[in-house]
């Protein structure tokens, strides 16, 4: 069984409940409670995992609740250490599930695909960034053992959909929905346009921002690519993401509640944090381009938390995609084209 978890309140109906995401750096996802007239509303809910439902629920005994009392759950994304326990919130409670349309179509694709579907998209996503043969080999051998290759197969189907601009249906609360695509192609932030408790000892800003992973203190969420292995249609997530930052600044919340970490004030500072970091990325990944490169070899060159060959298997996937969302970004600037007939397709700087 969890321990009791260390629960914050941050005043106004709200709470945040650390729950635990299994081998994983980040440690932990905040999971934030919202008092409604209606009962309390979870905002996301934890990965998938004995230990961080129990630490769920006795965080919620904490807060003075019971998960049999939870009203809704709002997902910011479909990641699983955001969704991963809605379903089983749900089965406890009767509570709904909500979700912007385009995570919600991930998650129903995701559950319809064949086994071995998403490997194999896999497979030929990575041959065509030009991953070596070794790299590829354990994506076939799971293909042939017909396993599935992904966590979460059976994520649970949102039922009710979260509207960006609209104010969400939480009696007694002002809480509006905040398209932030990017981080996933559905990613929201919500807004409690509610005066901050601390707004008497003259905290600037307006009302609080639940930021999931769109704004975090310290961190630059992964921006990757989403797309449905039949839909051809060119995406720009990292043009997407920064419009989306633009758009929060804008907010000036007096304080951003995130996902990950703590807390923080001031979001336009952070956001200009940000701004100028992927700004100086996209600049030194044009240095990079000035040889011909595939995003396999981009990735390998570009600088991570860590060494290329202290990277783990899954993570080279993930730094690949994040590659090739910054390609996408440079190309539709006009700063970078691909090499007319290379294969597999090579980038330069223009």
């Amino acid at each position: 069984m969890a321990q009791v978890t260390r629960v914050t309140e941050h005043g106004g109906g709200v709470w945040s409940i650390p729950v635990p995401i299994p081998d994983n750096p980040l440690g932990h996802t905040l999971v934030h409670l919202l008092d409604t007239d209606r009962g309390p509303v979870l905002i996301d809910t934890g990965w998938d995992d004995p230990t961080a439902w129990d630490t769920l629920t006795a965080g919620l005994a904490a807060c003075g609740t019971s998960v049999a009392d939870v009203h809704g759950v709002l997902v910011t994304h479909h990641h699983p250490d955001h969704h991963g326990l809605s379903g089983q919130v749900r089965e406890a409670s009767g509570a709904w599930i909500a979700m912007h349309a385009a995570d919600a179509q991930v998650v129903r694709r995701t559950r319809e695909a064949e086994p071995s579907r998403w490997l194999l998209y896999l497979e030929e996503k990575l041959s065509a960034a030009g991953a070596p043969e070794e790299h590829l080999a354990p994506l076939r051998a799971g293909r042939a053992a017909g396993r599935a290759g992904l966590p979460g197969q059976r994520p649970a189907l949102p039922d009710r959909e979260i509207v960006p601009g609209e104010l969400l249906d939480l009696p007694g609360r002002r809480l509006r929905a905040v398209w932030t695509p990017g981080h996933t192609p559905g990613h929201v932030c919500l807004h409690l346009e509610e005066a901050h408790p601390a707004a008497g000892e003259g905290m600037p800003g307006h009302g609080r921002l639940f930021s999931g992973d769109h704004l975090l203190p310290e961190i630059t969420p992964h921006i990757g690519l989403y797309e449905d292995p039949d839909d051809t249609t060119v995406i720009d997530p990292l043009g997407d993401y920064l419009d989306s930052l633009e758009r929060v600044a804008a907010l000036a919340p007096a304080e951003v509640l995130p996902a990950h970490q703590y807390a923080f004030t001031d979001a336009p500072a952070r956001v200009r944090a940000l701004l100028s970091h992927h700004e100086e990325r996209l600049a030194g990944l044009l240095t990079l381009l000035t040889t011909p490169l595939t995003p396999w070899q981009l990735a390998e060159s570009m600088e991570w938390n860590r060494p290329w060959e202290q990277i783990p298997y899954g993570s080279r996937n993930i730094a690949v995609s994040e590659a090739e969302a910054h390609l996408r970004r440079l190309v539709k600037l006009g700063r970078a084209e691909a090499v007319p007939g290379s294969n597999p397709v090579m980038y330069q700087a223009m």
